[in-house]
C-alpha cells in the first residue's frame, strides 16, 4: 500500500513539472522582440528620416446611394375637366413637348351643349339688361312699382352670374368665350401642354372615353429634378444644407455630376434612415427620374495626428509604425489606421498610448521591418 502511494505522488510531481514546462515555454514563444538597433553602416543604407507626427485636416469619403426623383410641382398629370373621347394625339413616352403645344384633341357632345348654353345665356342677358334699364327708368318716375323693378333686377343679376359661370367653364376646356358666336360652334377641344418637358406616361388611346378624373398623360419638367439619397441615422450628423457632393451611376462611374444638399429629412424610416434631397448644379438630359445613383461626400476631420503612408508597415496582418528610442534604436508599435487623404493617414496607438510627442520614423520604415524579420529568424 505504501508503495502504491509513493508511485501516485511521483506521477503527480512529473505531471506538475510537465505543465510548468509548457507554461514557461508558451510565453517565450510569443515574446517577440519588436526593437531593432542599426549599426552605422545599416543606418546609412536605410536612409532613415525621423520626426514628430503632424496634425492635419484629413477628409474621409462617405458613400451613399439613392435615385433621381422629381418634386410634385414638376410632375404634371393631364386630364380634361368634363371628360370626352380622345380624338387625336401624337404623344409617346419620352417625347419632348413645349409649353402651349397642342398635345391632344378631345370631342364630345357636351362641349357643344356648353357652348349652346353660353350663347343662349348671353342673349338672354342682353334682354334682361335692357328690361332692367327700362324698369329702372319707370321706377324712378313712379310709373312702375318697386316690386316689379326688384324682380327685374334679380333676373338681370342672376342671368349675369350664369353667363360668367358658363364663361369660366368654357375656359376650363380651352375655349375662348369672347370669340364664340353662333356660327363657330365646335364639337372638339384642344389639350395644351402647361410646361416644357418630357412625356412620362400615355394612359389613353384614340377613341377611348375618359372621365374627368382620368389621367390622360403625365409630363415631367426636368429642370428641377433632384437626387434623393438614403442616409442612415449614424451619418446624418455629418451632413449639412449646402454641402457639396459628387454623384455617378454604375454605367458611367467616371462621369461625375456635382450636387448640393438642399433638404435633410427629419423623419426616420423603419430601417433608421432619412431622405436627403440634393439639387443638380447642371441639368443633364441623360439623367432620368427613377435612375439609381451613387454619391460621395467628403467629410472633413480636423486636428488629427497623421503620418505619411510609407511610414506604416504591415506585419502579420497588423499595421505598425517605428518609434525612435535614441542611439539608432527603433521600436515597432501597433497602430490603428484612420482616414487617409493626400498620402497621409491618421494613426492611433492600439493600446491607447499617447504617441503625439513621440519621434517616429517617416522614411525607411520598410528597411527597419526587414532588419526586424532577419533578427527574428536568427
Amino acid at each position: 500500500m505504501k508503495t502504491i502511494f509513493l508511485i501516485l505522488i511521483g506521477v503527480l510531481i512529473i505531471t506538475s513539472c510537465g505543465d510548468k514546462t509548457i507554461q514557461e515555454e508558451e510565453p517565450a514563444k510569443n515574446n517577440i522582440d519588436y526593437t531593432v538597433t542599426l549599426t552605422s553602416a545599416q543606418f546609412k543604407n536605410a536612409t532613415i528620416q525621423i520626426g514628430k507626427l503632424e496634425k492635419r485636416e484629413i477628409s474621409t469619403t462617405l458613400t451613399l446611394n439613392g435615385k433621381i426623383d422629381v418634386p410634385p410641382q414638376n410632375m404634371i398629370s393631364v386630364s380634361t375637366p368634363f371628360g370626352g373621347f380622345l380624338k387625336s394625339t401624337k404623344l409617346l413616352p419620352g417625347m419632348h413637348v413645349k409649353k402651349g403645344e397642342v398635345i391632344a384633341s378631345m370631342e364630345d357632345q357636351q362641349y357643344i351643349q356648353l357652348q349652346q348654353d353660353y350663347l343662349t345665356a348671353k342673349s338672354k342677358l342682353l334682354y334682361t339688361e335692357n328690361e332692367y334699364n327700362r324698369q329702372k327708368e319707370l321706377n324712378q318716375s313712379k310709373a312702375s312699382s318697386d316690386k316689379v323693378f326688384q324682380q327685374t333686377e334679380l333676373e338681370f343679376k342672376t342671368q349675369k352670374i350664369s353667363v360668367n359661370a358658363l364663361s369660366e367653364k368654357l375656359r376650363l376646356i380651352n375655349l375662348n368665350p369672347e370669340s364664340l358666336t353662333e356660327s363657330n360652334l365646335s364639337r372638339s377641344i384642344n389639350v395644351y401642354s402647361s410646361i416644357d418637358g418630357f412625356v412620362s406616361k400615355v394612359n389613353v388611346n384614340i377613341g377611348k372615353y375618359v372621365n374627368p378624373s382620368d389621367v390622360l398623360f403625365e409630363l415631367i419638367n426636368p429642370e428641377d429634378i433632384h437626387l434623393n439619397l438614403k442616409v442612415f441615422e449614424k451619418d446624418l450628423e455629418k451632413l449639412f444644407i449646402g454641402q457639396k457632393i459628387l454623384t455617378f451611376n454604375n454605367n458611367q462611374p467616371d462621369k461625375k455630376y456635382p450636387c448640393s444638399i438642399i433638404l435633410i429629412g427629419q423623419d426616420l424610416s423603419a430601417d433608421r434612415s432619412a431622405d436627403v434631397h440634393c439639387h443638380f448644379e447642371d441639368y443633364d438630359k441623360t439623367l432620368f427620374p427613377g435612375m439609381y445613383m451613387n454619391a460621395e461626400v467628403q467629410i472633413k476631420q480636423s486636428n488629427v495626428f497623421a503620418i505619411n503612408e510609407d511610414a506604416i508597415v504591415n506585419y502579420e496582418g497588423k499595421d505598425y509604425i517605428f518609434i525612435s528610442t535614441g542611439m539608432q534604436r527603433y521600436t515597432m508599435i501597433e497602430v490603428k489606421k484612420g482616414s487617409s487623404n493626400n498620402a497621409f493617414t491618421e494613426v492611433n496607438a492600439i493600446d491607447g498610448k499617447d504617441i503625439s510627442n513621440s519621434i517616429v520614423v517617416k522614411k525607411g520604415a520598410y528597411s527597419l521591418l526587414m532588419q526586424l524579420k532577419n533578427k527574428s529568424e536568427e
